[in-house]
């Protein structure tokens, strides 16, 4: 069986490149970063590959807001290819400043709309929020590789514009019935939290912090799994099952 290859998105000033590529790489994956401009002279920038990973870190300096400018990049130059790309089985993961990138490109959303109903914002504490955080996995989310995964994720928040929102009830209701919430902040017993910080260290409404689209091909989470890929990177004594990695091995399992 081929091993599975994924493309790393690198933009000026994202920083989690190298990470991200150990993580797919311990995970099974060939991962290969290439700059966005790049690929705009190709033809088909995705060609042999099975999956697309937007990684964390600032993107054009967080210019105009978290993600802002390279999800207006995506759309202006790569919307057909994504497309394209989703509907011939590619999967897209997003972390950090990749999930705020495919939710201000809304590529979560599963539908065109004359507003965009989901976006992340400041922390409700006003402030950046660099803390560990447990992670409760929806394995009936509409991603089909999340079903792998059993038990709490340990990694760490580095953000600070990773609160999300939503346009009215109605649409948190819609996430819900689509099976598109794809994490919650939980504490370490992995016990609902009601928004209790800091264990929701920005506020995001439902305690959400990853969503799926509706398909289940896009993914996109605030926290970092990829700096929970080895036991020695946990500040507390932590078994396996709760590291970062398990979410990589997962999503590389279901390229094969």
């Amino acid at each position: 069986m081929a091993t599975p290859r994924i493309l790393i998105l690198h933009a000026s000033g994202t920083n989690r490149d190298a990470e991200t590529q150990r993580a797919c790489q311990l995970a099974g994956a060939e991962a290969d970063i290439r700059h966005i401009r790049q690929l705009r002279h190709e033809t088909e920038p995705l060609a042999g590959y099975q999956a697309l990973l937007l990684p964390g870190g600032f993107s054009y300096g967080d210019a105009l807001g978290a993600g802002v400018l390279q999800a207006l990049a995506l759309r202006t130059w790569f919307q057909d290819t994504l497309r394209g790309f989703v509907h011939g089985g590619g999967k897209i993961l997003g972390i950090c400043n990749g999930f705020q990138t495919l939710v201000k490109a809304g590529l979560l959303e599963g539908e065109a709309t004359a507003q965009r109903r989901l976006t992340l914002t400041h922390n409700q504490k006003g402030r950046f929020e660099c803390r560990w955080v447990y992670l409760e996995v929806n394995r009936h989310c509409s991603a089909p590789w999340l079903h792998l995964l059993q038990g709490p994720i340990f990694c760490p928040v580095a953000h600070g514009e990773g609160r999300l929102r939503v346009r009215g009830a109605d649409t948190l209701r819609q996430l819900q019935a689509r099976n598109q919430i794809a994490f919650r902040y939980v504490d370490a017993q992995g016990q609902p939290v009601g928004g209790a910080y800091p264990a929701n260290p920005n506020g995001s409404v439902a305690d959400i912090a990853g969503l799926a689209n509706p398909d289940g091909s896009i993914v996109g989470l605030m926290p970092h799994p990829e700096d929970h890929v080895l036991t020695r990177h946990s500040p507390l004594p932590q078994p396996s099952h709760t590291m970062g990695l398990r979410l990589f091995e997962a999503f590389v399992e279901v390229l094969q």
